[in-house]
């Protein structure tokens, strides 16, 4: 009989426990979202400067009691001109939208803010984007839902537009208006 040398073992077990990995992935709840290590704490910091023309968000504007949906946005981005009516939208309905523009210049951002219409109470400027990298941002458009005690309440990754906006961010806002 033939002995079996671990060295052909080996290969198959490390196989075997990354296609265990995978399938674990697939199959797991909102397999599709990307998880945020924010949801639960404290919002970060927000930027100490605002685009041209509007008002400064500010760190205490997310603690005053009320829900603040945040946006990080670019006037360059396509998926963040398409949602920009949907925001329009939350901002008509009441909502507090806040805006952080980042990697973007100064003068295309408030630009964009006055040729499209401005859909926030305040917004932050975040030229090098390291105020989207505190938050986790990994592209735009990123939105998340801060409750009124600045504490993260929801991450939504992609523009908001169409039924993944209507199935996802929509009743999650619901909640936390509710809370």
């Amino acid at each position: 009989m033939a002995k079996i040398s671990p060295m052909m073992i080996i290969p198959p077990v490390i196989f075997a426990a990354l296609a265990g990995l995978f399938a674990a992935g697939m199959f797991r709840d909102n397999a599709n979202e990307l998880p945020s290590t924010f949801v639960g704490q404290q919002a970060p910091s927000v930027p100490v400067e605002a685009v041209q023309g509007t008002v400064q968000l500010t760190d205490a504007d997310l603690r005053v009691g009320d829900v603040t949906i945040v946006n990080f946005w670019a006037s360059w981005c396509p998926p963040c001109r398409a949602e920009h009516p949907n925001l329009l939208d939350l901002q008509a309905q009441g909502y507090r939208v806040a805006g952080i523009n980042f990697r973007d210049q100064q003068a295309q951002a408030s630009e964009y803010l006055i040729n499209s219409k401005d859909p926030f109470f305040a917004t932050g400027f975040d030229l090098r984007g390291r105020v989207a990298i505190d938050w986790g941002v990994t592209a735009p458009p990123e939105t998340f839902i801060v409750g009124g005690d600045g504490t993260v309440l929801f991450r939504f990754v992609g523009p908001l537009i169409g039924s993944d906006y209507e199935q996802r961010f929509l009743p999650e806002l619901a909640k936390a208006m509710a809370e």
